[in-house]
């Protein structure tokens, strides 16, 4: 009987724990995922240098004249002396290094690196990129690139064809670059702390603002407009701003959007929010087929007249109307996936039914935001 009441116990606390925390996980998401806190972010790099290596796929110097102009420099750098030399190799290529320095990256760590081809070599794949320093915008080498390419494509000729799977032009190196110098960013000298949404939205900055001042039990977050919110790290009284990072990214908010629908035209695809809403309309919607074949014919003399051979244009015009929807009347406040289902079932093109619904937003019945792509 003991252990009864006991398993009784246990199966009602769990069932009242799941019932405390259904509210919080149902629709919510964390604040790490809603904003960017200000200071924390990446910064660009850029450089160009020479991939070598290659299986005779790279630039032709006489079409690219940089590349053996970077070969050039890199040779004399390490004690070469090419000067007025004439030399044409297949087996180098110019490129352009991208890639991205994680906030707080430090001196020594590695960063992947994105390797592109800017002349007209034919593939990277197998190529060694030689080191290539890395510059932010300020100019400034914050980076040096090298290593082996791992190109996604593939490509593959012969005298008369050629096929191309992939983008074999590009790649990339994992970890093929490291920080060579640190941004200069004081960031626990910070007095406060900005938050800024993704998504600018009055309700949602609010909600984020009640979370942070619930979890603190003082006022330490001050929404500024849809799209900031402001928190003053001596309210918050944590030993650094990482400490308020930490605590604030994990809270969870049940973000609010805009009423939306998004077209892709050229797949056809159509991807709608829950609170899209439609007023009361009719559709009525039909297919017209303009058809215009040319057909000429061409008229010869008899065997030993006098004339010439002519052709006689013929050409044979037609309209033809498929059926398409009657005359269909919306109800107030139909939600537009119960619309989309309708126009599915009577057999209505993805193609038709954007139409249908640019028309319906023209008319000023669909109560969202429209984006066609």
């Amino acid at each position: 009987m003991a252990l009864n009441r006991v398993r009784t116990a246990l199966l009602a606390l769990v069932a009242g724990l799941a019932l405390v925390a259904s509210p919080a996980c149902a629709g919510s998401i964390r604040i790490k995922d809603l904003v960017s806190f200000d200071g924390v972010r990446g910064n660009d790099l850029v450089g160009h240098g020479l991939v070598v290596g290659l299986n005779g796929t790279g630039d032709g110097l006489r079409n690219a004249p940089f590349t053996e102009e970077i070969m050039t420099n890199i040779l004399e750098r390490l004690g070469v002396n090419v000067s007025g030399e004439q030399f044409r190799p297949r087996n180098v290529a110019a490129v352009l290094v991208t890639g991205v320095l994680p906030p707080f990256a430090r001196a020594g760590s590695r960063i992947d690196v994105t390797v592109s081809a800017i002349g007209d070599a034919k593939s990277l794949q197998g190529g060694t990129l030689i080191m290539t320093p890395l510059n932010a915008a300020d100019g400034q080498i914050y980076a040096v690139a090298q290593g082996t390419i791992l190109a996604g494509g593939a490509a593959a000729e012969g005298d008369a064809a050629r096929v191309v799977q992939g983008v074999p032009t590009a790649g990339i190196i994992p970890a093929g670059a490291r920080v060579e110098r640190e941004v200069d960013f004081d960031f626990a000298a910070l007095d406060t702390l900005r938050l800024a949404l993704r998504d600018p939205d009055f309700t949602t900055a609010m909600r984020i603002e009640s979370a942070i001042n619930a979890a603190y039990g003082r006022p330490v977050a001050r929404m500024l407009d849809a799209g900031t919110v402001r928190i003053d790290l001596a309210t918050a009284r944590a030993p650094s701003p990482a400490h308020v990072i930490g605590q604030v990214e994990n809270l969870r908010v049940a973000p609010e959007a805009r009423a939306r629908v998004v077209v892709d035209q050229a797949s056809g695809t159509i991807v709608m929010g829950a609170d899209v809403r439609i007023s009361r309309v009719a559709v009525s919607q039909g297919n017209l087929t303009l058809r215009i074949n040319e057909t000429p014919a061409v008229v010869q003399p008899n065997p030993f007249a006098e004339g010439e051979t002519i052709v006689v244009p013929r050409t044979d015009v037609g309209i033809e109307e498929e059926p398409g929807i009657g005359l269909a009347e919306i109800a107030e406040g139909t939600s537009l996936s119960d619309v989309v289902s309708g126009l599915n079932a009577l057999g209505v093109s993805p193609r038709d039914m954007i139409d249908i619904l640019k028309t319906v937003k023209a008319a000023g019945a669909l109560h969202a935001d429209l984006e066609v792509r």
